[in-house]
């Protein structure tokens, strides 16, 4: 198991969405089996300053239910870069691993954090530029 650093800056969403979940996969090494968890670690820092093209930022809508009648939030891109910049990553990636068990560990593999700051150097992650 290997760990990986990921600058988020300036990188477009989905593109760095999809090597991340890639990566924690483990479809990048030759002894990527569909059904195991052969994937690596990744460290996302700067997930604030992340990029998007055409008008997603207002026009991207998130939708969160809170079970109770009347209970539907909608909050658009901005505000979840606001609020929350690494809730956004983490759902992106969430989107593009498999929805059942080995996803849940997969997804258990991305430590996103918004600023430059991460508690992981003692993993020595290896830095990756994409």
């Amino acid at each position: 198991m290997k760990w990986y650093l990921i600058d988020a800056e300036g990188q477009t969403l989905g593109r760095l969405a999809s090597q991340i979940a890639s990566i924690i996969r483990g479809k990048n090494k030759p002894t990527y089996t569909p059904h195991a968890d052969t994937g690596d670690f990744v460290v996302v820092i700067n997930a604030e300053k992340i990029n998007v093209t055409g008008n997603k930022l207002n026009n991207k809508i998130y939708y969160n239910h809170s079970g109770y009648a009347g209970g539907l939030k909608k909050r658009t891109l901005k505000e979840m870069l606001e609020k929350k910049p690494e809730e956004v990553l983490r759902k992106a990636i969430w989107g593009m691993l498999p929805h059942n068990k080995l996803g849940r560990k997969q997804m258990g593999k991305v430590k996103i954090y918004a600023g430059p700051e991460h508690p992981h150097e003692a993993q020595k992650p290896e830095l990756l530029s994409l």
